[in-house]
């Protein structure tokens, strides 16, 4: 219990009181021991009036799982037992260092009706997080005055409640429900609708005008006596391995969400689409040396295996070891495979030894690299020199989306296919560029 800041004002009132008082009558200095004695008279009326710490009972419902790029809502119940009027409460959820502060909330306690005579009130509070992981809500404190509001209490109830945040599936959900509602979407799904799109030998069938004369198979036309015809389709079966940095460049947060979430999501939503088309997905995790590995399986059920895989990728901030990791990456690897390379780089300097390993890699597999693009570079770039910081914010900025677009084109020029984008379209942008890759048999 402590006194408010109108509190204090009452009793500062008294003095200038007093002082005119005494001014005109020095008789009159008793004037200020009867303000001092009401002053005092109020607040401890205030005090007995307010809402007893006692009474108190705070309770939280708090999600058990929270998908990162996403928010939560913890749930906070906050009641007065046998207390029958209103009282104006602030409610501020002390939370773990990766979820994004909260500011305080008001509420008020009313009662219900005379059935129900204990006031309540349910406070909502977002749950925001920066980073994958066991996070808690620790405390919440909660703060009440009196009546009058002089006198001030505060109370601060341990909670500890877990909420573990995963990476985002919701989107991989969504995604594939809407596109794979149309049955004709992708080549290598559905057989019978995508014969002759590819180099896997499907069936034989009698030849009909119109048919292509180079595919008449002359072996079996012999052996049955009449003209049959090769039938091809998209061919399945493929190895992709989805390799993700997690380095320390990885851990710079877009747009509320670290880069290496964002692969993440993005790994996870291109694994869902490659073992529904009937390939096989495994995947790797380093920074400066090799974290997981999971070899290539086909199967949705191998969905769960690389979902709890890519769970377990954890921020570190170290330098990533490309010489390393692609080397023990390409002795793991017997047959030619599509490798997805989830990284980030500064400028041409440091992405000197990564350019020299992905070109060594892409000699014998079908290199994807892949990377996000943080926007406000180019908007800083493009900004419009109204002082000088901002001029030389645009410079800075400018060289750097110079030498990324370098550092890409030396990336395709050694063969390996490569994808730029921003946190919005960053998704999408690589699984259209895998079924681009999957329709023209790259690898």
């Amino acid at each position: 219990m402590r006194p408010t800041l109108r509190c204090l004002l009452v009793f500062l009132a008294g003095i200038p009181l007093s002082l005119a008082a005494a001014s005109i009558s020095p008789r009159l200095w008793t004037v200020w021991l009867c303000y001092l004695g009401a002053a005092i008279t109020i607040t401890g009326v205030d005090a007995l009036l307010a809402l007893p710490r006692r009474r108190l009972r705070v309770t939280a419902r708090v999600p058990e799982q929270i998908f990162i790029g996403e928010q939560g809502v913890a749930r906070i119940d906050v009641a007065a037992a046998g207390w029958r009027r209103a009282a104006a409460l602030e409610v501020l959820a002390e939370l773990d260092d990766e979820l994004a502060p909260q500011p305080p909330v008001r509420a008020v306690l009313r009662p219900a009706d005379d059935r129900t005579p204990p006031a309540r009130a349910e406070v909502p509070i977002a749950l925001v997080p920066r980073r994958r992981g066991d996070l808690a809500v620790r405390a919440i404190h909660v703060r009440w005055t009196g009546p009058l509001g002089l006198i001030e209490r505060r109370a601060a109830i341990p909670i500890d409640r877990k909420v573990g945040v995963v990476p985002n599936l919701g989107a991989v959900r969504a995604v594939a429900m809407r596109l794979f509602a149309d049955r004709d979407f992708m080549a290598g799904l559905k057989v019978e609708r995508y014969l002759g799109d590819g180099s896997e030998f499907e069936s034989l069938r009698e030849y009909v005008p119109g048919l292509d004369h180079r595919a008449i198979d002359w072996k079996a036309s012999a052996r049955h006596r009449k003209l049959l015809c090769q039938e091809f389709r998209a061919e399945r079966n493929h190895q992709v391995v989805l390799a993700v940095d997690g380095g320390q460049l990885m851990s710079e947060p877009l747009a509320g969400v670290p880069k290496l979430d964002h692969a993440i999501n993005a790994a996870i939503m291109l694994a869902w689409f490659c073992l529904r088309t009937g390939d096989r997905v495994g995947m790797l995790g380093f920074d400066e040396r090799v974290r997981t590995w999971a070899e290539p399986a086909g199967g949705m059920h191998s969905f769960a295996r690389l979902q709890a895989l890519s769970a377990e990728l954890a921020y570190h901030p170290v330098e990533t070891n490309f010489t390393l990791t692609l080397a023990e990456l390409s002795t793991r690897l017997r047959r030619r495979s599509l490798v997805v390379l989830f990284t980030d780089f500064l400028d041409t300097v440091t992405a000197e030894l990564m350019i020299d390993n992905v070109t060594r890699l892409a000699r014998r597999h079908l290199v994807l690299f892949v990377a996000v693009r943080d926007p406000s570079l180019g908007t800083r770039a493009l900004a419009r020199p109204r002082s000088l910081t901002t001029l030389h914010e645009a410079v800075v900025a400018g060289d750097f989306v110079r030498e990324r677009q370098v550092v890409i084109e030396r990336l395709r020029r050694a063969g390996a296919h490569c994808i730029d984008s921003t946190p919005e379209g960053f998704s999408m942008a690589l699984v259209n560029r895998y079924l681009d890759i999957k329709r023209r048999e790259l690898f």
